[in-house]
């Protein structure tokens, strides 16, 4: 056999799960690797379309052209084996994809760095490459199966579940989440829920998870801002609280509550959350002179004075 010829940058030696949620149709597609920034050459997804993993020997061209012939119609099976028969180094490739149908298809070539292999089930499909053993991807499978919550907790516990058997031979740099509505909205920028990158940490798994538990309290706080533009004040509020008790390190999140509320006329319910947040964060008292300007908050001396008057 020839020596086959490779730049570096081709290597995205991995275990990664592509699935679809069968309650909320929702895509996704998850990886870990010890290579860094992994997640912008494996993880492909759009919604209402499918998911794609395009590892080993990486050609990161069966993330884009898998979705495109998803989108055309083919399954999943349909479009990998389209694409496979069009590379002559498919041996050296790994690839699993999943269709907004939930249908699977998953490819390990022949010359994929042991240990490697794959394994699929009802959704979803994981795969692995240059591993420490041949536990890897039947610990993610079962993880995958038997975990709760939504799809991001159930692809994180594949991840941590590769980890915890053994994982990547070289160890631990980089990881990634994607996850997509299980239809196209057709507004730009709203179809993508989760789009999570962690491009080189001692712990990326930790990391990610610390990432996902933040992404998840601005999702609180967005919600927020949408239900205050409907004027549902007291469930955008409610909102705000929940972000801010998510992420209690952020001084900024209780920051913006404190400011609606005030512009409301409720200066009392806001004046301990801005004592609270300028002690913390200084520069925030200067951020609060500049929004009635902007006219983000109503321009009324005195209660100006009554609000700085707590960051003495």
């Amino acid at each position: 056999m020839n020596r086959t010829q490779f730049c570096p940058s081709e290597l995205a030696h991995t275990y990664s799960i592509v699935a679809r949620d069968s309650e909320t149709g929702q895509i996704g597609v998850a990886v870990q690797s010890h290579w860094f920034g992994v997640g912008r050459l494996v993880c492909w997804a759009e919604a209402g379309v499918g998911a794609v993993a395009t590892q080993a020997m990486v050609r990161v061209s069966y993330g884009p052209q898998g979705l495109e012939r998803m989108r055309q119609g083919l399954s999943a099976s349909e479009a990998l084996e389209e694409l496979l028969s069009a590379d002559e180094g498919r041996d050296l490739r790994q690839v699993g994809m999943v269709d907004a149908q939930g249908g699977v298809a998953v490819h390990t070539g022949t010359r994929c760095i042991a240990d490697a292999g794959h394994e699929t089930g009802g959704g979803f499909t994981v795969q692995a490459n240059m591993m420490a053993n041949r536990e890897v991807w039947p610990a993610m499978a079962q993880a995958y199966r038997e975990a709760e919550g939504d799809l991001a907790d159930r692809l994180l516990a594949a991840l941590d579940a590769a980890q915890a058997v053994g994982g990547d031979l070289r160890g631990k740099q980089s990881a990634a989440l994607r996850i997509v509505n299980a239809e196209p909205s057709g507004r730009p920028g709203e179809d993508t829920l989760v789009d999570l990158r962690v491009e080189d940490h001692p712990e990326p798994l930790l990391e990610l998870r610390r990432l996902v538990k933040l992404d998840r309290a601005y999702q609180h706080m967005n919600r927020g801002d949408a239900l205050l533009g409907d004027k549902r004040v007291e469930e955008a509020l409610a909102e705000y609280r929940t972000a801010a008790q998510m992420a209690p390190d952020i001084a900024e999140l209780p920051f913006w509550p404190a400011v609606t509320l005030a512009d409301l006329g409720r200066v009392e319910e806001a004046l301990p959350m801005f004592r609270d947040v300028f002690a913390r964060d200084p520069n925030l008292v200067l951020l609060l002179k500049r929004l009635p300007p902007a006219g983000l908050l109503r321009d009324d001396p005195e209660m100006m004075a009554r609000i700085l008057s707590v960051a003495q």
